[in-house]
């Protein structure tokens, strides 16, 4: 899953592929790099950051969306709103991948419902704004198995079918870097609830930070890529669906790279 953040403000690439036709080029580069998957969003969801207006967050993804649909492209939409998603999926989205599992727009569940389409639910305690104080755990990936469980439950209540369920532990997401860690070494016991995972660990914090200078600097995010790259390998090598990554290239590499290694070991 190639990223194009349509926003001036993502962490790592905000307004890059901020102007209409750059993100829709994006997106047809990432496919062409080997991206099976183009997951456009238009609302920033780094720490702290501020929502946007329903009404800008369209006028971000839906053009974009209906344009890279249009030339065969498998979108995925970004939103944590209902109404957002909807007009996505008649733009041609196939995928809604939604970071709050339904918890930040009640009617998310019962519109993905009603499309039919794939629906990722994430794990989340809370908007960017404050979420790290929400970052408190006894076993967190027992207690993000269980909380991604309930919302399971609920939104299959709403309608969603099993088929379309993804699930996403949400790294960075009211976790630091040690919870990011024990989920990503946890993959196995997640993958256990039966559904499709997608991991998202490009370019975050947690990388930079392991990866930090001497003086304890810790490194940009756009020289996170390597790192991000060992990520992608155990990943898949463990059982992950899917990856959401910045730079599509190496990292369809690396997903080969562990299929093959997989293969040879059955």
């Amino acid at each position: 899953m190639g990223v194009v953040n349509v926003t001036p403000d993502s962490f790592s690439d905000g307004g890059l592929w901020f102007d209409e036709e750059a993100a829709i080029r994006h997106g047809l580069e990432l496919v062409q790099e080997g991206a099976d998957l183009v997951d456009v969003g238009g609302e920033s969801t780094r720490p702290g950051a501020a929502r946007v207006s329903l009404e800008e967050e369209l006028a971000r993804v839906v053009p974009v969306i209906r344009a890279l649909a249009a030339e065969g492209v498998a979108v995925s939409v970004d939103t944590m709103r209902a109404e957002v998603a909807r007009a996505a999926v008649e733009a041609g989205a196939r995928l809604v991948n939604d970071v709050s599992g339904g918890l930040a727009d009640p009617e998310m569940p019962r519109v993905v419902a009603a499309t039919g389409v794939s629906y990722v639910v994430m794990h989340w305690r809370g908007h960017s704004h404050d979420m790290y104080s929400r970052a408190v755990y006894s076993d967190v990936v027992t207690e993000v198995r269980e909380e991604l469980s309930k919302r399971v439950d609920l939104v299959l209540a709403e309608g969603v079918t099993e088929k379309q369920i993804v699930l996403d532990p949400g790294l960075g997401f009211a976790k630091n870097a040690d919870h990011n860690w024990a989920l990503l070494a946890g993959i196995p016991d997640l993958a256990e609830m039966g559904f499709p995972l997608l991991i998202g660990a490009s370019r975050k914090r947690f990388l930079g930070r392991l990866l930090a200078a001497p003086d304890g600097t810790p490194r940009p995010f756009s020289r996170s890529d390597a790192a991000t790259l060992a990520v992608t390998a155990l990943a898949a090598r463990a059982g992950a669906w899917c990856v959401r990554v910045h730079e599509v290239g190496p990292n369809a590499d690396a997903v080969r790279v562990a299929a093959a290694w997989k293969r040879a070991g059955t």
